[in-house]
């Protein structure tokens, strides 16, 4: 544990679209029985601490990621009876930029208060689809393509799995070289130029 890390300051750090622009005021007693050592303090709600900007971004992104999905499902239609190929290339592809987004979120960028309500909980939120993977899965099963349901359930799963994966991977890979970049040029600034 880093020394920066130890005592309060640790145990009250929250997400950043959590946490208020004013410092909170001390909660006040609810009028409830003594216990111990004086009255029980009230929590705060989630709903009140959790800022109006962030649910106006989830929304956003979650009316572009609908969107998204809709347009694709009208411009690459799947036949009735067939794989459904195009809702299992929304959910395989949601996976993959969702990791990915996540390594940069956590990882590279500075930290935001937007970008990943937006982007993770909005867009990719409503452009990955449990529902139609579910629905389509049913009409497969209804009209006696058990294997193609059973392929559609099994390699959704193993597909999406073999994606985040993968967006976890080049993630981090970005990361790897951003640090050898950094500590290059360091040494280069200390060096001199020549210094490789």
């Amino acid at each position: 544990m880093r020394a920066d890390e130890s005592g309060p300051e640790r145990e009250s750090r929250e997400p950043p679209y959590l946490s208020d622009a004013e410092p909170r005021a001390e909660a006040e007693p609810r009028g409830e029985p003594e216990t111990g050592g004086g009255p029980t303090p009230s929590r705060e709600p989630f709903r009140s601490r959790l800022r109006k900007g962030v649910l106006a971004a989830v929304a956003c992104g979650g009316v572009l990621g609908g969107s998204a999905r809709y347009v694709l499902g009208l411009t690459f239609p799947t036949q009735r009876g067939t794989f459904p190929l195009t809702t299992f290339a929304i959910n395989v592809s949601g996976a993959f930029l969702l990791a990915l987004l996540l390594v940069y979120v956590l990882e590279i960028w500075p930290p935001t208060r937007y970008v990943r309500p937006f982007a993770a909980v909005g867009f990719l939120g409503a452009f990955t689809t449990f529902s139609t993977w579910m629905v389509d899965t049913d009409h497969l099963l209804g009209h006696g393509h058990y294997a193609v349901a059973a392929f559609n359930v099994f390699g959704s799963l193993f597909a999406g799995l073999a994606a985040t994966a993968l967006g976890l991977a080049i993630g981090r890979m970005a990361l790897a070289r951003r640090v050898r970049l950094a500590a290059r040029h360091s040494r280069a600034r200390r060096y001199g130029w020549w210094v490789r």
